[in-house]
């Protein structure tokens, strides 16, 4: 899934990577109540949730994955937590989570096209991993950088290490896209065949549509003397043809892109039937067309991987704009970090190649046994059977936000309400807030942060709306936001022409907090109405990232997003008060490490003490060091943590009291939730913010605190579930396995589906039984 999850391919996600190690064994520590009653004394979900959960825990079994394993858990050393080997490397973490992305595609239990699509997703998320993670080792090499990371390992040693890893997972890739490439044509008549398998009606129709719709775009480009090396583009497809002229030997190389993209599919469909050749196959099966006259002795495939990082110093830019269109410029031409070439070619090529793209034949360059750029699988994954994808999953809309009353009169009499996506609708929750804020006559000004949007959004075109009404309209964009910087350039401009207001954040700080204000004239005065979530406001992620947002009209949130737009327009940093959100990088990571200090102290007295965190990665070493201080205390702490985590849990006289689950399913987990019992004054916070040292000190984030007493039990049937076993959840394992338990339990997202679907039976319940005439609040189901 790609950036920020299951992000290439479908899932954007936007998922992780994967190692091989060893399979772990090892204990379960996972039911609804954790080795000390005392510490766990948090409220029960409510209504028939706690007996799904119950449920689930009683039906499960277990499995294990094999997962890129560090040392064995040490004992806990003299020097106490200075000790590199208490943490695990966040390279080699993340790898580890791609393979449990990879283990979703192994699963026959998953429906085929959606093995197809997992195994889609781990590729493009290995795609990312080296143009950003090994680029930006690779720079740190070439600058010389020898500082260790808290996991003590320089930055060569943590290539090597990832290389020994990828390489394996590949070849795991290879094996399972064979099996599933049978599995295909056997059983479902799908397939992916060689140009030369088709019969020859065949072949002419093919080569018909070719000329009529691809030739035009293949321009071939000579290597020799009289031609420098071509560009080669980032993850582009390539043939390197050998040949001579007929009447000369002077051997020739010719490199020939394949237009894969702008509406030019990788897989060309045969005729109307489910059988498809790969483009590169056929413009190799046609190199007549391209090179008459030519004999061709070799025609061979390649791809290359550039680095993506690129970003220069904005605090010295004149033009934040152009500056980033600048880097978009560099990225395209930047330095590359991975050449992949097909199996079989021949030495003196492959040689050439590594040494015209600046790399090390034998570190950087991969031979591929069969198909490359194995991301491009989800054009296969999206062909449209019913009966090979999971059941279609239609978002509900929230219970309490009724389409016939307006939104604002709704959140004033509730207070505040839970979102809960993709369980729940953006489009009927979000998107309606930006649109009634965009068309009601009372509204006054909309405030909101843009990091990911998307073209089907519909929330551009509300604020267009909104400033043609003659509202006042401010929007922070984040330029930077990796891969979406063209999108985010272009949204910028939309923007701008309508004459609303766009800023570009806080100079050296990326504005990665999600939050909308919303100012209305009401009866009583004005008003502030919020939302603060924690994905991005973003159409397409929102139906397949579970993510989390508070819609309030809460006035000390009010003050504070005012006091934050404040900040994020100017830029001025005076000491701003706030009364209710966390801030980073000014107040997070300080409030953080207090409220963990604070279990330490209440447990210390004799009172339950509890700590649980729902992030997408744990890397913070100040953060780790302070959640394995707690669990010395007694404190039991719970981490739900999808891809990163530093942390190793059950370590003999440091972190027994720890446990730390992955949850990877159909959506991609990207909320985050923090909770602490506070000695009986429990504190749940949702927000944007990781524990990552990125987030907490160099980025514009905000947590927000959750206090309706309804919506803290909607997050607390949330972290429940989650923790408990089931088929999404993978335990972590001191070594920093992981292990997967009840193979045949429910998987706690379709789980959650239901909780949804009975929420909104509920509030239909109640709302038939209202007396007509009288209105009043309805409890939250």
């Amino acid at each position: 899934m790609q950036a920020d999850g299951y992000r290439g391919g479908c899932l954007v996600p936007a998922l992780g990577r994967g190692g091989l190690a060893r399979a772990a064994a090892g204990r379960f520590a996972g039911s609804l109540v954790a080795p000390d009653a005392g510490s766990r004394q948090t409220p029960p979900a409510r209504r028939s949730d706690v007996a799904d959960v119950t449920s689930m825990v009683e039906r499960g079994g277990r499995t294990r994955l094999r997962a890129a394993a560090p040392a064995p858990a040490p004992e806990v050393p003299a020097d106490g937590l200075a000790n590199p080997e208490l943490y695990l490397n966040r390279e080699l973490a993340w790898l580890a989570f791609n393979e449990r992305v990879l283990n979703q595609a192994e699963d026959a239990r998953v429906p085929l096209l959606e093995r197809i699509k997992f195994l889609a997703i781990s590729a493009s998320n290995l795609d990312e991993f080296f143009m950003k993670r090994i680029g930006g080792l690779k720079q740190q090499v070439v600058a010389g950088l020898q500082e260790r990371t808290v996991d003590g390992r320089t930055p060569q040693e943590q290539i090597a290490a990832a290389y020994a890893i990828v390489r394996d997972f590949e070849r795991r890739q290879r094996q399972l896209w064979n099996h599933l490439r049978d599995q295909l044509r056997d059983e479902h008549g799908i397939q992916i065949q060689a140009h030369a398998e088709l019969a020859s009606d065949e072949q002419a129709a093919l080569r018909e549509r070719y000329v009529r719709n691809i030739f035009p775009l293949v321009t071939p480009l000579a290597l020799d003397p009289a031609h420098p090396f071509p560009f080669i583009s980032n993850l582009s497809i390539n043939l390197l043809v050998g040949g001579h002229h007929p009447k000369e030997s002077e051997p020739l190389l010719i490199r020939v892109k394949v237009p894969v993209g702008s509406g030019i599919p990788r897989f060309i469909p045969v005729g109307d039937s489910r059988r498809f050749v790969p483009l590169e196959d056929v413009i190799a099966q046609h190199l007549d067309l391209l090179l008459p006259g030519m004999a061709v002795a070799s025609c061979e495939s390649f791809r290359v991987t550039r680095n993506a990082n690129t970003e220069r110093d904005e605090e010295e830019a004149d033009d934040l704009l152009a500056m980033i269109e600048s880097e978009l410029r560099d990225r395209r031409f930047a330095p590359m970090v991975r050449l992949e070439v097909a199996a079989g070619m021949q030495s003196s090529h492959r040689g050439m190649l590594a040494a015209e793209l600046g790399l090390d034949e034998h570190a950087d360059v991969a031979d591929v046994d069969g198909l490359l750029a194995l991301r491009d699988l989800m054009e296969i994954a999206q062909l449209d059977d019913a009966t090979l994808h999971d059941p279609p999953h239609h978002p509900i809309d929230h219970p309490r936000l009724a389409p016939s009353r307006n939104i604002f009169h709704i959140l004033r009499d509730a207070g505040a309400l839970l979102l809960q996506h993709p369980y729940e609708s953006f489009s009927t929750s979000v998107e309606r807030l930006v649109r009634e804020a965009s068309e009601d006559p009372k509204v006054r000004a909309i405030k909101m942060t843009l990091y990911r949007t998307s073209a089907d959004s519909n929330i551009i075109e509300y604020l267009r709306v909104a400033a043609r009404n003659g509202k006042q309209v401010a929007v922070v964009i984040e330029l930077k936001a990796r891969f979406d910087e063209a999108a985010n350039i272009r949204f910028a401009t939309q923007l701008e022409e309508d004459g609303i207001h766009v800023t570009y954040g806080v100079v050296g700080l990326k504005t990665h907090c999600k939050v909308i204000l919303v100012v209305r004239q009401d009866y009583n005065g004005l008003r502030r109405y919020v939302h603060i979530g924690t994905g991005n406001y973003h159409a397409g992620t929102a139906r397949i990232y579970a993510d989390y947002g508070l819609l309030s009209s809460d006035e000390a949130l009010g003050r504070d997003l005012t006091e934050l737009f404040n900040y994020l327009t100017t830029g001025y940093r005076p000491k701003r008060a706030y009364a209710k959100i966390l801030p980073a990088p000014t107040l997070l990571k300080d409030a953080l490490l207090a409220k963990i200090e604070r279990e330490c102290e209440h447990r210390g007295a004799g009172q339950p003490a509890l700590i649980q965190m729902k992030v997408n990665a744990l890397e913070d070493a100040d953060v780790t060091r302070a959640l394995y201080r707690a669990s010395q205390a007694g404190v039991q702490v719970d981490l739900i943590v999808r891809d990163t985590c530093r942390l190793r849990p059950g370590i003999a006289g440091l972190s027994e009291r720890v446990r730390v689950v992955s949850i990877v399913g159909r959506f991609l987990e990207h909320g985050r939730i923090y909770y602490f019992r506070n000695g009986g004054a429990e504190e749940y916070f949702i927000g944007s913010a990781d524990c990552m040292k990125r987030n907490l000190e160099s980025r514009v984030e905000v947590v927000a605190p959750v206090e309706d007493p309804d919506l803290r039990a909607e997050l607390r049937a949330v972290l429940d579930l989650q923790l408990a076993p089931s088929r999404d959840a993978w335990e972590m394992q001191s070594d920093g396995t992981y292990v997967r338990r009840t193979p045949e339990a429910e998987s706690c997202q379709s789980i959650q589906i239901g909780m949804a679907e009975r929420r909104q039976k509920e509030a239909g319940r109640l709302r038939k039984r209202r007396p007509k005439g009288f209105a009043r609040r309805s409890s939250t189901p």
